[in-house]
């Protein structure tokens, strides 16, 4: 889909991605990361999962920018939500600019409404270029930390009456079982705000197929065996702290304090596995950011998710890609 991309700096070239440029986009993203935050904060496998979103095409939905030293310079993928980044050493040149015109009319082409970008609040050039081509801002992420010192988990609660916990149990027929009540648990619990509803092997690949999940860090709880609460962990390579890739407690479940105690039940265990401190992310829809607060977490960076209308494509525009319906 290179053909909807605006004129590149000379010496750049742009070609649709495939699973062999899973790792140059990963090492293109940690660097992105440590620019802006001092610290990576991804692994390959959330760059795999992306790239396996369904309806994603990898030859019309995803372009790879080469600089002319052959190095990966920025990338982009579009599918309902979109993603754009640019290497540290390749900004001012208007590359993320062009990644944006592509994404939009990609978006466009594939019959979209809208397009949809989360964009850290920390990186004021991304927030001010996509401002400037009529985004307005939709939905606020945070992302929290807790620091795991000795003290701060001195206890931990004791379960509400009927409920009990331990962790997600790894391979086999039993950790199947556990997956998939789990997929189940998160889908409804999350039914309240998010678009779609995954199915379980999508889900899979951003949670249990990850390389990093952590099944002893990730507890579960029940109501006799009923499984009513989840937090999916990850143990993210060359990081000194956990991760939490989702928290959910079953709708008749909740202001019961199960939340606080899968929490505490997953900062411990990162605590015996040597880790320093526990992040998550969470955004403005899930109502959850007082919850996390009260158990301690403080906000350590927040993005803003952008959204603009399309119009229709214009007459006569390039390609004719397959129409996907409207987000």
């Amino acid at each position: 889909m290179s053909e909807l991309l605006p004129p590149l700096p000379t010496g750049y070239r742009a070609r649709p991605a495939s699973a062999e440029d899973l790792g140059a986009v990963h090492r293109l993203m940690e660097a992105c990361e440590r620019e802006l935050y001092g610290r990576t904060q991804t692994d390959t496998g959330v760059v795999a999962a992306d790239f396996a979103r369904p309806g994603l095409v990898p030859e019309s939905d995803t372009l790879l920018v080469h600089a002319p030293d052959g190095r990966l310079a920025a990338h982009a993928w579009v599918d309902r939500r979109s993603k754009v980044d640019v290497h540290p050493g390749h900004r001012g040149r208007g590359l993320g600019a062009a990644l944006l015109d592509w994404a939009e009319a990609r978006a466009r082409q594939a019959g979209g409404a809208q397009i949809v970008q989360a964009v850290p609040d920390g990186d004021a050039a991304a927030v001010a270029l996509v401002r400037s081509r009529g985004y307005e801002p939709m939905v606020t992420e945070w992302q929290l930390e807790f620091g795991l010192t000795e003290g701060a988990l001195a206890t931990v609660p004791e379960p509400p009456e009927g409920i009990t916990v331990r962790a997600f149990r790894s391979g086999g027929a039993a950790g199947e079982r556990d997956a998939r009540a789990a997929h189940r648990l998160v889908q409804d619990a999350f039914d309240e705000w998010q678009p779609r509803r995954m199915d379980y092997a999508e889900w899979a690949r951003h949670t249990v197929e990850r390389p990093g999940f952590a099944p002893a860090m990730s507890p579960l709880a029940f109501a006799g065996d009923q499984l009513v609460g989840a937090a999916i962990a990850l143990d993210l390579p060359d990081s000194d702290e956990g991760y939490l890739e989702q928290v959910a407690v079953r709708r008749d479940q909740r202001n019961r304090g199960i939340a606080r105690l899968l929490l505490r039940h997953a900062f411990r265990a990162f605590r015996q596995q040597g880790r320093r401190g526990c992040t998550l992310w969470t955004h403005s829809d899930t109502g959850a950011l007082d919850l996390y607060l009260r158990v301690g977490m403080t906000v350590r960076h927040s993005s803003t998710v952008h959204r603009k209308r399309l119009g229709p494509a214009p007459a006569g525009g390039s390609g004719s890609g397959p129409a996907r319906p409207p987000v």
